[in-house]
């Protein structure tokens, strides 16, 4: 088996490896260097990680399971120091590997204005995880500052994800309009607009004198003598091929690494792809043909035939909110005609620029739905002499197609893109479709269309909707409600990332509908600010339903059920007179629950206060049995009592119920705690459920017995009662921090998988530690029931996380 060594693990060949291996897995024996500790991943994507809308493990593209099951020998964190094309061996930090065959996949380091304090402390630039990290605690700072040196594509992401996790930001721009390679100066004119609205400051013509600190960055000193306090500084100017390695292994370069058509350099057996390569005079930064080029040098080393062609390439920002499409040439020449739309109302603006009856540019902002086809008309040449007056308005309108928006997708033809990233055109699609893949997940795993940056997802929904008629479902992710057009999802992550901690900042900046939201979304909302925000954000009781706001649960005849806690369903003699004078008092039938409670049914909704008075004067508080919270802690008597009794099962269980009590939560979550395997309390179908063993505690989670019926999945296994109380909180605040509203647990474990709750449960200690922590912050702010003024607070009842030590989460 030949020796294959590839230098660099970025998205070029990662792409490579992946075709490489798809076309004939045992013809190399590959060996992968990686400077960056860590494999291939998304780097278009660290944008939104930056913003907090995705984390980093949702962009890896090859995770440590895809090499080994691959066969790949990977030497993450290990530079290479040389290569010696005359012994064919490539020298590494950790030793010399042999090769047959060697590809360099460099790629490129970003450029660094050589301007006095540009190596303080606080400059980075935006190419890795490394600069996504530093960003990420700058902004942790209250009131921290950043200045973005560049307005291109990748310092507006930055600057836009910057601003979404607080920061003041500003962008410096050595030229006259925004973006000035990709758009021309009416659409640069919107996009600083639209930046300034969003709280971002844009400098144009602004020149970098100089950066000043005191060991690190502090502010930058303009030429005009303008000085920027600042945290940090991103330089976002350009990037440069890496080849420095290749130059002094003696392989031709110019710019880059000189490459042919078949991606092969100027030594035999060395090939190079991606954004350190040269090829006719040509650099490349865009992904689309990296990806092309990945795919030529996989058919190169497996024998076919293959040449890299040159194509047009259109662009998009990924800033959320900012709309925007260029491809070709849209500069001034002789006998070039533009023809301009514009609604600045809905602030629209498109410019087609027509030269000989062909379209050779396209720049469109605010409206960018027919952009695709625009690039097709450019790449392909398309004369458009006969629908040149309507052409503005796109494909809808062209042969008198009629204006529904899938007519525009329909009249696509085969050959046009629809994913830019990975080159995936319509016919492929639809081919994919044709085959079985009948939803948006498996048309990305067979084509990769918006697998990358994810701005061709619509497209590739539209394309789906258009091949399959009527049999296309929708999916599955619907708005929160009509007020909006977000998911749950969504709401929820744009909450955090833009830290917004009111309902009338929710409603504002997330584009409600409504003046005050609905019925349906509002008390979703009250729950995400209250788990997000427990310090900043106050419960609105206004936002809750009908039962969370009288305390007690409503009846069909319109009288109420009122249910008092039985901490572990123990309950004594005082309690028992207090339930018995109340039912005669009220009138109100008594009902033993399945949650070892009394209820009260039948009381009056004006006599409510006062029998919470009356219930309370016996020290008794409300058992929730109405709330999105915690209901009941089901117990059997246990090792006290039982005769098979392995642990103390009811003790366990009143101290878990008197730390979870009054906490919210997205769904009603029900507790069990049983003695030994027999379950008596029937722990093995409840949200949390506890098993005491001769050894300990049986954790599991995510069962169900109401409409669904479900067996817990095991969390863990704990050997002390405190662990076994850490992993239980622990595992309610992660499913508070990150439930879909009105999820009960085993939907939502279902959804993101036992494995990621048990990785920051239970692997991840300190992030248990943080989860116990956020927990009981959480409870401090709402330590006075909500429910009456009157009750006496948490504290003065008992000191529940007082009295335990959670050493076994640190």
């Amino acid at each position: 088996m030949q020796k294959l060594v590839v230098i660099g693990a970025g998205m070029a060949s990662g792409r490579f490896l992946e075709h490489l291996i798809e076309a004939d897995a045992g013809a190399y024996d590959i060996t992968l260097f990686n400077a960056e500790p860590r494999g291939n991943y998304n780097r278009i994507m660290l944008s939104p990680v930056l913003s907090g809308e995705k984390s980093f493990a949702e962009i890896v593209t090859h995770d440590d399971d895809w090499y080994g099951s691959n066969k790949v020998n990977c030497r993450f964190g290990e530079k290479v120091i040389s290569v010696d094309t005359a012994r064919k061996v490539v020298v590494g930090e950790k030793g010399e590997v042999p090769y047959d065959k060697l590809v360099f996949g460099t790629g490129s380091s970003a450029f660094i204005i050589p301007c006095p304090g540009h190596d303080l402390p606080g400059v980075v630039a935006f190419r890795d995880l490394e600069d996504t990290d530093a960003m990420t605690e700058a902004s942790a700072k209250p009131g921290a500052r950043a200045v973005v040196i560049g307005g291109g594509l990748l310092g507006l992401e930055a600057a836009a994800a910057l601003r979404l996790r607080g920061m003041e930001v500003t962008v410096l721009h050595l030229m006259g309009h925004l973006m000035e390679r990709q758009l021309d100066p009416a659409a640069g004119y919107l996009l600083k607009k639209d930046l300034e609205g969003r709280g971002i400051t844009v400098m144009l013509e602004a020149s970098t004198d100089r950066i000043e600190g005191d060991g690190k960055v502090e502010k930058v000193v303009l030429k005009d003598g303008t000085e920027l306090p600042c945290d940090i500084v991103v330089m976002a100017v350009g990037i440069r091929p890496a080849v420095q390695l290749a130059k002094d292994a003696g392989i031709p370069c110019g710019r880059a690494i000189h490459v042919d058509a078949q991606m092969r350099t100027g030594v035999e057996d060395v090939y190079a792809v991606g954004e350190c390569i040269e090829y006719k005079g040509n650099v490349f930064g865009l992904v689309a043909p990296l990806y092309d080029q990945a795919k030529v040098l996989a058919k190169t080393l497996t024998g076919e035939d293959a040449t890299f062609q040159m194509k047009e390439l259109s662009t998009k920002l990924k800033v959320t909110g900012c709309d925007l499409f260029s491809a070709g040439d849209f500069g001034d020449g002789e006998g070039r005609e533009d023809i301009v739309y514009r609604d600045p109302g809905r602030g629209i603006y498109k410019r087609l620029v027509i030269e000989d009856d062909r379209l050779i540019g396209a720049v469109m902002y605010g409206d960018t739905a027919d952009g695709n086809w625009f690039f097709g008309l450019i790449k392909d040449g398309t004369d458009i002499a006969e629908m040149r007056e309507t052409l503005i308005f796109g494909p809808a309108f062209q042969g008198g197609a009629s204006a529904d928006p899938l007519s525009a997708v329909a009249a696509l033809p085969p050959e046009a893109e629809i994913c830019g990233c990975n080159g995936v055109c319509k016919g492929d699609i639809v081919a994919a479709i044709e085959a079985g893949a009948t939803d948006l997940g498996a048309v990305k795993a067979t084509t990769k269309a918006s697998a990358s940056c994810g701005t061709c997802t619509g497209l590739v929904e539209q394309v789906l909707q258009v091949t399959l008629g009527d049999s296309f479902v929708l999916p599955t992710t619907q708005p929160i409600c009509g007020c909006c057009d977000l998911t749950h999802e969504d709401v929820r992550r744009l909450i955090k990332s833009q830290e917004l901690k009111s309902q009338e900042a929710v409603w504002q900046e997330l584009g409600w509908k409504t003046r005050n939201g609905c019925h349906v979304c509002r008390p979703a909302v009250n729950f995400y600010l209250l788990a997000d925000w427990p310090v900043e954000y106050q419960d609105d009781p206004q936002s809750r339903f009908i039962n969370e706001r009288k305390h007690a649960n409503i009846q069909k005849d319109g009288t109420f059920s009122v249910m008092p806690r039985m901490w572990g369903g123990m309950t004594d003699a005082k309690e028992l007179r207090a339930i018995a004078d109340a039912a005669e008092k009220y009138g109100a039938a008594v009902k033993v629950t399945g949650g070892q409670r009394i209820d009260l049914l039948g009381v009056k909704g004006e006599d409510l206060p006062a029998i919470w008075s009356d219930l309370n004067d016996a020290g008794m508080v409300s058992g929730h049995a109405y709330s999105k919270g915690l209901r009941t802690v089901k117990t059997c008597v246990g090792s006290d009592w039982c005769r098979f009794g392995t642990q103390d099962s009811t003790g366990l269980g009143i101290k878990l119920e008197k730390i979870l009590w009054g906490s919210w939560t997205p769904h009603k979550v029900k507790l069990g705690v049983s003695g030994c395997p027999r379950n008596c309390a029937e722990a093995t179908c409840k949200d949390v459920g506890i098993i005491c063993v001769d050894s300990g505690y049986q954790i599991g989670v995510a069962g169900a017995a109401g409409m669904d019926v479900k067996e817990t999945e095991r969390l863990a296994d704990a050997a002390t009662e405190e662990e076994a109380i850490a992993l239980t909180v622990a595992f309610i605040q992660l499913y508070r921090e990150n439930a879909k509203y009105l999820d009960r647990p085993y939907k939502w474990v279902k959804k993101v998988g036992l494995d990621w709750v048990k990785a920051r449960v239970v692997d991840d200690l300190a992030e248990r530690q943080r989860l116990v922590e956020a927990f009981e912050l959480s409870q401090t702010v709402y330590r006075k029931d909500p429910w009456a003024d009157h009750v006496k607070t948490r504290a003065e009842r008992y000191q529940p996380l007082a009295d335990l030590t959670l050493e076994a989460a640190e």
